[in-house]
């Protein structure tokens, strides 16, 4: 992708993407709609000075949005390693048919397949040590929270590792960096009445009355609600009314971690619920002929997960900003409306509310090199260093009135 198409992607283009009806094509009016890029030189740099040769470089941003995490990670290693190779999901590299395929292949897109991912590392680790990046997102699959840093997966490391190992067969000075970085998107004005456009159309979606007298943010709770009433009564569970939102699924992922343990014949009642999931995917392999088994086992596993997507940091604060209504939106969206092509193509290219700005910042680099500790140490490092780089830009950006805010409907209800 060349970086007029890119910045076209992003930014729209002026004279068109603010006048009606232009500025409701999303090809005229950017895709993303990202009309600003906030990176400070002094982060710019620090991140340069990670890639290049003579070194091995894992690039590793937040995910807290779909495809315009593409198009601003492009922006970014654009300016410090353009040969960067990407990581995405077999399903974007591989499944959109031929022609989608060798345009990601054309753009250095690295499929990562389920439990076969030996050829990627691989492909990695010997590009990573020709001097160029490699980009993958170690918190895994996009969980719309950009104000949290989900549990980060180790691949980055452990191929870091690898890399120093054979680097340093041939240069014992020979680095390797893990170079976190991280982005928050903040909407450059009000777009109260864009998201309840959006919130309207999701209610209407998923069959749900809406309330007259409800705000924003009490219409989406009202909707997460409704739709965790429907999983309990899926399963079987009566609804604990005095209960809290969180509390309530919190009730369903324990008790649906208790029939997944048993369906998969797990030896050992003590195991959390992420290990219990690590071992379904494992039990789906290896009992690919167990139609039956297969299908009881995939439907709990796939409702824990959805379940999960809304963690407690939903309800961690009295407030609620527009940025994190959207988010909850277009991740109701994604896990719940499937009608038709529309809803199609708002899990492979999400829309906005409106323009915004992209806040990026770069925290230190965790030299791999010069790291004493184990595999979970440096993943724990990690992630304390993106989540108090993401924390911080937040409260920059709080400070400077950047954010609309809204009381908060999850918290304590």
């Amino acid at each position: 992708m060349t970086s007029v198409n890119r910045i076209v992607m992003l930014r729209g283009i002026p004279g068109f993407r603010d006048l009606l009806p232009f500025n409701r094509l999303a090809g005229l009016r950017g895709v993303s709609n990202v009309r600003h890029i906030d990176l400070p030189d002094a982060d710019l740099e620090r991140l340069k000075a990670s890639c290049g040769t003579g070194k091995a470089t894992f690039i590793t941003p937040n995910h807290p949005e779909f495809f315009t995490d593409w198009m601003i990670d492009k922006e970014i290693v654009s300016q410090v390693s353009p040969l960067t190779a990407s990581w995405a999901t077999n399903g974007v590299v591989n499944g959109l048919g031929r022609i989608m395929q060798k345009f990601w292949l054309a753009n250095n897109l690295i499929a990562q397949i389920p439990g076969n991912s030996g050829a990627a590392k691989e492909h990695s680790v010997a590009w990573a040590l020709k001097g160029h990046g490699v980009l993958l997102h170690p918190e895994g699959g996009v969980g719309w929270h950009a104000n949290v840093v989900a549990p980060l997966l180790p691949g980055a490391v452990e191929m870091g590792l690898e890399a120093l190992r054979r680097g340093r067969a041939t240069d014992p000075d020979f680095r390797v960096w893990i170079a976190p970085v991280v982005w928050k998107l903040a909407f450059t004005g009000n777009v109260e009445a864009a998201l309840a456009k959006e919130c309207a159309y999701v209610e209407k979606s998923l069959k749900m009355e809406r309330q007259a007298t409800d705000t924003l943010p009490q219409r989406v709770h009202h909707v997460y609600s409704t739709l965790l009433t429907r999983d309990e009564a899926a399963c079987g569970i009566q609804s604990d009314e005095g209960a809290t939102y969180a509390e309530r699924r919190k009730a369903l992922v324990t008790e649906l971690g208790h029939r997944l343990r048993e369906s998969i014949s797990a030896d050992t009642a003590s195991i959390d619920t992420a290990e219990i999931l690590r071992r379904a995917r494992r039990w789906q392999r290896e009992k690919a002929g167990d139609a039956d088994g297969q299908k009881e086992v995939r439907a709990l596993a796939d409702t824990i997960q959805r379940l999960q997507r809304v963690g407690t940091w939903a309800s961690a604060n009295p407030r609620i900003t527009q940025e994190e209504i959207a988010e909850h939106l277009k991740r109701i969206r994604n896990d719940y409306c499937r009608n038709g092509l529309r809803d199609t193509m708002n899990r492979f290219v999400p829309q906005p509310a409106g323009p915004r700005c992209a806040h990026i910042r770069v925290p230190e680099a965790l030299g791999l090199h010069a790291y004493a500790g184990s595999i979970d140490d440096a993943v724990a490092e990690l992630h304390r260093r993106m989540q108090e780089t993401v924390t911080s830009t937040v409260t920059e950006l709080a400070a400077k009135g950047s954010f609309i805010f809204y009381p908060n409907p999850f918290y304590r209800h």
